[in-house]
């Protein structure tokens, strides 16, 4: 097919497993232990790739937001790009809105104009990082800026010594200099150690200089794995690494921005740019919620708080113009749900047994973390269509309205939920599974227990009283081994129905001596199965009750 060839796209190009002999990958061996440095861009790089760029009073409302998350360093724009960026830094600096122990950062190309500006925006701050960057990747240097090698390399080393320059006109600030080759991902393994090292020259971190090196997968070139031997690489050949900061900046174009970051920081990185949701240029930047519930679900602390998700959601849906995706990870609104009947079945079983048997930690099939960890609750977690099982509808009817149904009830009532969804096509809400089921089982019975007493006489249990079957009253007389059984031999006595309990089971709705009781009875009568329910604050009316709604649908 001409106009969908794959052939005109090539392998990637610079594996560093395949380029370097002598490199020995380590990473797959480590595992992630602690959080690394966490770095939000929502208010420069998520910001920039919105249709309508956030308004000062938005980005207020989202540099709040983020503070209360716990993010200490936070890139808040491009001061030299746009007025508005630039008012947006004076007014967090001016109105002393950045707190003491976070750091802002902000973006300049190195050019000097661009520079003095950024600088210019950031007096009177307590502490920044000024983020400065050019290009380094073979076809942006051969089809974009036409340089060579040496070129770009020496556009690094003026751009860094201007940040130096510049930065030494405002001793009162503490600066930390941040350089990324952009493109990274897309620069030769060699080259970008060779630039980032000239960089390092002119900052010389050794010396005490605080020193970010970010290496950026400005666009996701090949797999996570390959990527984290990139900067395992990196990592291994920067003289200067023992004295500086690895920061990752991962894009999505392939899908795999967070599991990127992951291995990255499993390859030696310390610090992860990220935005929340992943809101970023093309199909998005890391996302930091993603990567820091991933690393909570594992039992290692992320260092943020994401306990008001609902919240943090809404701002930021509020802020961006633009929806989370129902299946986002965590986030989702349908992410805790199940409607699969199996997976309920599953759930249900879980939480029972965790509530029965006492556990000291999180093991619930199909759900990676608790819901209420982050402000979800249990009302999320099972949802009833025609996919669903006995399972999910149990779970619906006891967590919303107390009835514990027994597992022969269950396959009774599933079925009834089913054929609904069916017709209906669509989900059916807690409410519409409550009105099948009074409507299945509690409706009014054509049978009507109008006076009755029960005793006992020696080991025999006696029932005597009255009956209305469509209207016309029947006195009703037994004894047996049991109060139900009396009753249903009356029943044979006076209307020659032969009814036999199949199952039987009872509980308490609530607490409490008022509490009321719901029974559950299922008859066998000339060999057809038949269901009821009765609900009272007699636990012997209650069983009556549920046994002529069964024997009316029998009759």
């Amino acid at each position: 097919m001409s106009s969908y060839d794959h052939t005109q796209y090539q392998p990637f190009a610079f594996a560093p497993q395949k380029l370097y002999p002598s490199f020995t990958r380590t990473w797959p061996n480590r595992e992630i232990t602690r959080a690394p440095i966490w770095a939000s861009v929502d208010l420069r790089d998520g910001n920039q790739s919105l249709i309508d760029p956030m308004t000062i009073e938005q980005k207020l409302t989202f540099f709040d937001t983020l503070l209360k998350c716990g993010f200490k360093e936070i890139e808040v724009g491009f001061p030299a790009a746009a007025q508005v960026e630039f008012d947006f830094m004076r007014r967090l600096i001016d109105e002393n809105l950045i707190p003491d122990d976070v750091t802002v950062q902000v973006l300049v190309q190195a050019r000097e104009h661009l520079i003095a500006r950024t600088f210019e925006s950031l007096e009177g701050c307590k502490q920044a990082v000024v983020h400065v960057y050019n290009s380094t990747s073979r076809v942006q240097r051969t089809k974009v800026f036409a340089r060579s090698k040496d070129e770009i390399k020496q556009i690094a080393v003026e751009g860094a010594q201007l940040v130096k320059d510049y930065a030494a006109r405002y001793p009162q600030t503490q600066w930390t200099y941040q350089y990324s080759p952009e493109s990274f991902t897309q620069t030769e393994p060699d080259y970008a150690v060779e630039v980032c090292e000239a960089v390092c020259r002119v900052w010389q971190p050794e010396t005490g200089q605080k020193v970010i090196l970010n290496l950026p997968a400005t666009v996701e070139a090949t797999t996570p794995n390959v990527f984290a031997d990139q900067v395992e690489y990196f990592c291994q050949n920067l003289a200067s690494r023992k004295d500086v900061i690895i920061s990752l900046h991962t894009h999505n174009d392939r899908g795999c921005a967070v599991a990127a970051a992951e291995l990255g920081v499993m390859a030696g990185a310390d610090r992860i740019e990220g935005t929340l949701f992943g809101n970023g240029e093309r199909t998005g930047n890391m996302d930091i919620v993603t990567m820091a519930l991933n690393l909570y679900s594992q039992g290692v602390d992320p260092e943020l708080d994401f306990s008001r998700m609902g919240e943090i959601a809404q701002v930021v849906k509020a802020c961006n113009n633009l929806p989370i995706h129902p299946r986002h990870p965590y986030v989702g609104e349908l992410v805790f749900t199940a409607f699969s009947g199996s997976h309920q079945d599953a759930i249900k079983k879980s939480l029972e047994y965790d509530e029965r048997e006492g556990s000291d930690h999180w093991d619930v099939a199909y759900l990676p973390i608790d819901p209420r960890d982050i402000s979800r609750s249990y009302q999320d977690v099972v949802r009833i269509n025609s996919q669903s099982g006995k399972g999910g509808v149990a779970y619906i009817l006891k967590r919303d309205f107390g009835f514990d149904l027994p597992r022969w009830l269950q396959v009774d009532f599933s079925q009834v939920v089913q054929r609904e969804a069916e017709d209906q096509a669509r989900e059916l809400s807690s409410d519409e599974i409550l009105e099948l089921f009074n409507r299945a089982f509690l409706s009014d019975s054509r049978i009507q227990i109008n006076d009755y007493s029960a005793g006992k006489q020696g080991a025999q249990h006696t029932f005597s009283g009255e009956i209305s079957l469509d209207d016309q009253t029947h006195a009703i007389s037994g004894e047996s081994n049991g109060p139900l059984s009396a009753f249903l031999a009356g029943i044979k006595s006076a209307l020659g129905i032969d009814a036999q309990v199949v199952n039987f089971s009872e509980h308490a709705l609530g607490q409490g001596s008022d509490a009321v009781a719901a029974a559950y009875l299922q008859l066998s009568v000339k060999g057809e199965v038949y269901s009821g329910i009765g609900t009272d604050t007699s636990t012997t009316y209650a069983m009556l009750k549920a046994c002529t709604r069964a024997l009316a649908k029998a009759i």
